[in-house]
């Protein structure tokens, strides 16, 4: 990868677009801010990029999302599946088909999208699953490890538990936070960053006090409706780039 003017821009902006997202919703939609680095970089070199970097956004933005912001219940069944996730998504990154499985992944957001489109945009709120969270976790370990793409898998076991949105997006962070402090070794090790990279990290780290920050305040003018609106919204964008990196690795 070259260093230059084009590719510290573009990486700056996805960097910056992911920090954003972060702060407006808690995590979970790194994916979107994706596209902007595979203009000017591998997957494999963006995955490096990013391990140490979303660590950092993450406990950054702990300063907003507060013990208070965060769901015990739903974390305690929820972290040791993604713990166990990121472990089998590491042991099998080289031999896993990623094409198959961020399109298994788009359908099924779809769908549960889909769904939630024809009951009008009401969330039909359910009670609390110890296997359905425990699988969420662990799918989410898996794609984030993979794809970084946990998010929906995430989002689908969270939204139709009707959570208010300041604990919606806290405990959002905090499942990311411990995801995301335990994949940055593994990813660090099959990435390996020369130079450049980390040149580009450092100052990629700029972006995150602002991005966070501005995130955040967004998150305070949405009320309840708007943000899960805004969250359904964002699983279709996240679907959508899957169903393109699937689709399109087929074809190439």
């Amino acid at each position: 990868m070259e260093l230059n003017a084009t590719t510290i821009l573009v990486t700056f902006a996805g960097v910056f677009l992911i920090c954003f997202m972060k702060g407006a919703f808690g995590g979970g939609f790194a994916i979107v801010g994706i596209p902007l680095l595979s203009l000017v970089m591998d997957p494999v070199t963006a995955g490096g990029l990013l391990a140490p970097l979303f660590v950092v956004m993450d406990l950054f933005g702990l300063r907003y999302w507060k013990p208070s912001t965060w769901s015990r219940p739903d974390l305690i069944l929820l972290v040791p599946g993604l713990v166990v996730g990121i472990g089998i998504g590491y042991l099998l990154f080289r031999v896993l088909d990623h094409r198959a499985i961020a399109i298994v992944m788009a359908a099924v957001t779809l769908v549960f999208v889909g769904l939630w489109f024809l009951r009008g945009g009401e969330v039909a709120v359910r009670p609390r699953s110890s296997p359905k969270a425990v699988a969420a976790g662990m799918t989410s370990g898996i794609t984030t490890m993979v794809a970084h793409s946990g998010g929906p898998p995430l989002a689908m076991y969270l939204l139709p538990l009707g959570l208010g949105k300041q604990v919606y997006a806290g405990t959002t962070s905090l499942f990311f936070t411990v995801g995301n402090l335990i994949k940055a070794a593994p990813w660090l090790a099959l990435a390996r960053p020369a130079g450049a990279v980390w040149a580009l990290m450092a100052i990629c780290l700029l972006a995150i006090p602002t991005g966070v920050s501005l995130g955040w305040r967004l998150h305070a003018r949405l009320d309840q409706r708007q943000m899960y609106t805004a969250c359904y919204a964002l699983l279709v964008v996240t679907a959508l780039k899957l169903l393109w990196d699937g689709v399109s690795g087929y074809l190439h």
